[in-house]
């Protein structure tokens, strides 16, 4: 969807540019006569000019900025499920960096310039592998080159080593957070760990009743290995495998507004119905 909100914008942009374009450089001078005060009139592009022309002149700055504001600076995306929760809560709206990693054109999404490096602990925003049309947001566990374990629950890293090198696994340190009684998903009493992974520190929520199986994943060159920090529902790298370098969207910064939802049953389909604000939850994103 917001790859075709952004191709939309393009579009936008480019037909009331070039028909403001198109008239004040071909149409408007012959509308004129000679004189300071009608030279004047041609240069802005007013006097007798067409409802359609005007209109595009009034909107073709509005969408050429929400264009640049989208495409190279901050998206807005909203959670749509639980899979990130503590860090993030459903009714949550986020400000996505669009600048953090690189800037890419709205539309083939081709990288132009690269800005910055994909740090582990981040949470991003990306295309699902499965299907790009669907954005989804992980934090990025691994990196490339490096070796993901996933056992008894618990991630183990290896580093990426020298020909002939021995590398033993790295373990990001986890500790049990205090008040875990009220944490509750389906019936289930949660447990609660403060995760230690490269220089974040992050919680995690952990299902008693769930067995989750032991695994090892290889991460490719130009590819990241990615949890969701609810890790008994996330369907992340584990299930699915690795996300590409080209289908990162950015980094999600600033949680902007949030809301509490009620979930109603309407004509057999589940609708969620924001009942208030959480202001206590605006800030940034850890």
């Amino acid at each position: 969807m917001a790859t075709y909100f952004s191709i939309l914008l393009v579009g936008a942009s480019l037909i009331t540019g070039l028909v403001w374009l198109v008239y004040a450089l071909a149409f408007a001078p012959k509308k004129v006569a000679v004189g300071n005060a009608d030279i004047a009139n041609a240069a802005s592009g007013s006097g007798d000019m067409p409802a359609v022309v005007d209109f595009c002149k009034q909107m073709f700055p509005i969408f050429f900025g929400v264009m640049i504001f989208r495409s190279f600076i901050y998206e807005p995306f909203q959670i749509p499920s639980g899979s990130m929760f503590p860090t993030l809560l459903v009714g949550d709206f986020l400000l996505v960096e669009k600048f953090a990693y690189s800037l890419r054109d709205p539309v083939a999404r081709k990288e132009i310039i690269k800005t910055g490096e994909v740090k582990r602990g981040d949470v991003i925003v990306f295309k699902y592998p499965l299907d790009e049309r669907i954005d989804y947001i992980k934090r990025v566990i691994g990196l490339p080159g490096e070796t993901v374990h996933y056992r008894g629950k618990q991630v183990f890293i290896e580093p990426v080593c020298e020909t002939g090198q021995v590398c033993s696994p790295q373990v990001p340190a986890s500790l049990r957070s205090q008040g875990l009684s009220n944490l509750q998903e389906h019936g289930d009493v949660l447990s609660m760990f403060t995760e230690t992974i490269g220089d974040v520190k992050h919680q995690i929520l952990r299902n008693p009743r769930i067995m989750s199986p032991a695994s090892t994943h290889i991460i490719p060159q130009d590819h990241y290995f990615v949890m969701g920090d609810n890790r008994d529902n996330s369907a992340d790298s584990r299930r699915w495998g690795f996300v590409p370098q080209e289908n990162i969207v950015g980094k999600a910064v600033f949680i902007w507004v949030s809301f509490e939802f009620e979930r109603s049953e309407d004509d057999f389909l589940p609708t969620f119905v924001p009942t208030g604000v959480r202001f206590s939850r605006i800030g940034g994103i850890n």
